[in-house]
């Protein structure tokens, strides 16, 4: 009774492509998409602001840095 079906849904979806139009749903999708990428860069930003600013209270602790190391490099300068 609560549950619907693969046939219900299927008819929601022809019901919205039929309201909306094919090239209306895909412009939804694509401005949903861009909102999810701003968000993260949002969420990204805010992570390295708030980094700064523990920097700016505790100047005596660093926070780590992002270290590359290529496996040629490290392999090569050991064997000298």
């Amino acid at each position: 009774m609560g549950s619907f079906s693969v046939w219900h849904w299927l008819v929601v979806g022809i019901v919205v492509l039929v309201l909306f139009g094919r090239g209306k749903l895909s412009e939804t999708m694509g401005d949903f998409g861009k909102g999810v990428r701003e968000f993260k860069k949002g969420m990204k930003e805010s992570d390295e602001d708030r980094e700064r600013e523990l920097a700016s209270r505790h100047p005596d602790i660093a926070p780590p840095s992002k270290v590359t190391i290529e496996q040629g490099e490290s392999k090569s300068s050991g064997e000298n």
